[in-house]
């Protein structure tokens, strides 16, 4: 048994002076009871209580570990209490991660209206393009815009993810608009750093990936930049379209290759543990599954 049960048996003891009582408020047994205390006073090396037929009293020692054990178990028991109410209703801090991109556009409105709908739940967000450890790093839940590929992780798709060629309609006029992907490799290409040195596009052609070697007028960690570049007619970028969607109403961008969008992307959710999580993480996986599936 481990030293804090122990230590709540001699309490048990202490308080009532006997351990009839004290096993009968426990619910275990007399025998029981004196055995748990004697394994207390063998781990600390000294007698706790004075023992005879008819009557329990506290030594010296037992005196002292009484009174330095009151506020402990006091904490453990309120900490235990606020554990299991958030395990029942959402509160507490969550902390999630999810790129740049994404910080830019819906989810921030979208964390305000979960915090308006659970005013108990606090939120840390970090906005970060990189594949981190969540263990390493303390995150609670992973947004991430890709392909799923880390076996360790419990993941709740989202939304399917269409990635969308396009540039400002000033660049088209002057370099032509592609009618094939495989005619991509001759325009200018904004990509993302993270892709590697040798950038290329996927897209989806009669049912098969097929990859576009770029070349790469410019790299960036993050979407912005490459979006900023864009409108500047430096060249073309490829992005999910939840990305730019606003840009492409307001005819600032122009897409183009319909059709060639592949299919394995998704906006995920990811965490680490299937069992135990607090009741604020399950409202809020439960939330974004609902507002992206709607939108």
């Amino acid at each position: 048994m481990d030293t804090i049960e122990l230590l709540r048996t001699f309490r048990a003891v202490a308080v009532r002076a006997s351990f009839s009582i004290a096993a009968r408020d426990l619910d275990v047994s007399k025998a029981n009871v004196s055995k748990y205390v004697a394994q207390l006073e063998a781990r600390l090396g000294t007698r706790l209580l004075n023992r005879s037929t008819r009557t329990v009293s506290l030594t010296d020692a037992g005196s002292l570990l009484l009174e330095r054990s009151t506020p402990l178990i006091d904490m453990i028991e309120l900490t235990r209490d606020e554990l299991q109410q958030r395990s029942r209703e959402p509160s507490g801090r969550v902390r999630l991660t999810a790129p740049h991109g994404l910080g830019t556009i819906q989810l921030p409105a979208m964390l305000a209206d979960f915090m308006k709908r659970y005013p108990e739940v606090c939120i840390s967000l970090y906005l970060d393009n990189r594949t981190i450890d969540m263990v390493e790093e303390a995150i609670d839940v992973a947004l991430r815009i890709g392909r799923i590929t880390d076996a360790n992780l419990i993941v709740r798709k989202l939304r399917r993810i269409e990635m969308v060629v396009c540039a400002t309609p000033a660049y088209w006029l002057e370099h032509g608009v592609p009618s094939h992907p495989d005619e991509l490799a001759a325009h200018d290409a904004l990509t993302y750093s993270l892709i590697g040195p040798h950038p290329e596009w996927r897209f989806l052609i009669d049912g098969e990936i097929h990859r576009v070697p770029l070349r790469s007028r410019m790299d960036a960690t993050d979407a912005v930049p490459l979006v900023h570049m864009a409108l500047q007619s430096m060249g073309v970028i490829c992005l999910p379209r939840l990305l730019v969607q606003d840009l492409i109403d307001n005819g600032a961008l122009q897409t183009v290759l319909p059709g060639y969008s592949p299919d394995d992307l998704w906006l995920y959710a990811a965490y680490t543990q299937r069992r135990h999580n607090s009741a604020a993480l399950k409202a809020l996986l439960a939330f974004l599954e609902e507002r992206w599936r709607i939108d």
